[in-house]
């Protein structure tokens, strides 16, 4: 009997984690473990995935169900409940545990990119569970930020209030929203990107393509810039040990 893993989101045909695991179960001798894409039109389709998969051990979630699976768990580990967002579950004992590693691959992969200082901030464009994830590790560094959205928020910026002075006062700009991932590869966030200079770092959770349209208008202003893959690699190893422990 196979123990099976796989993945929930809208529209997965360019998927990182099934080769990704099918790869490491290769890697690690495991035989009888298969990784699926579970494609959902509605998280309410899910108790009908748990019923059809019984040998499910663990699951990946990525957008839009970050947030929208919690209801559906039994019990959050302590950082998923502070961040508000699940990318990882875990089946223990008949009973489903919500996991975030997405926080802690970012956390890894920006140490290795940004020299964090006690004076540093940062903008989050975007507000969905991946920026959640990305609120929790700059928390933890001390790195002061706002959110960016289209619509005001309570202590956030919108797109438009972008001025020079606040660019100039940041030196992190981080893209958790998914514009410029294929194969909308020509769009990219609303910020003024004539205001970057050498000063930025522009870091793009978007790993499909390897420089999105975001990080290309950065670099030709003089920015350093870096995908999403190494955070997707280090939240997939979290993964791993997590449903593995």
């Amino acid at each position: 009997m196979e123990n099976e893993y796989g993945l929930i989101g809208y529209r997965l045909s360019h998927s990182f984690s099934q080769k990704y695991f099918t790869e490491k179960f290769q890697s690690e001798g495991i035989a009888n473990s298969v990784y699926h894409l579970f494609e959902l039109d509605s998280i309410a389709e899910f108790p009908q995935l748990l019923k059809a998969h019984p040998n499910l051990r663990g699951l990946n979630v990525t957008i839009p169900y970050k947030e929208a699976v919690i209801p559906f768990l039994d019990e959050l580990e302590p950082a998923a409940a502070r961040i508000g967002a699940v990318n990882v579950v875990k089946f223990e004992n008949g009973r489903l545990i919500g996991h975030n590693s997405d926080y802690q691959g970012f956390m890894q992969s920006l140490q290795n990119f940004y020299h964090c200082y006690s004076q540093s901030q940062a903008l989050i464009l975007g507000t969905g569970g991946a920026a959640k994830a990305v609120k929790a590790a700059l928390e933890y560094l001390n790195i002061s930020y706002k959110v960016v959205s289209r619509e005001k928020r309570p202590g956030g910026l919108t797109y438009q209030e972008l001025t020079p002075s606040v660019i100039s006062s940041v030196s992190l700009i981080i893209n958790t929203t998914p514009v410029g991932t294929y194969p909308k590869v020509d769009e990219a966030p609303d910020i003024p990107y004539h205001l970057l200079s050498s000063h930025h770092y522009l870091y793009d959770l978007v790993y499909n393509p390897a420089e999105t349209l975001f990080m290309k208008r950065g670099k030709e202003m003089g920015a350093k810039t870096i995908n999403g893959y190494e955070m997707l690699c280090l939240q997939a190893e979290v993964a791993w040990q997590i449903w593995n422990s």
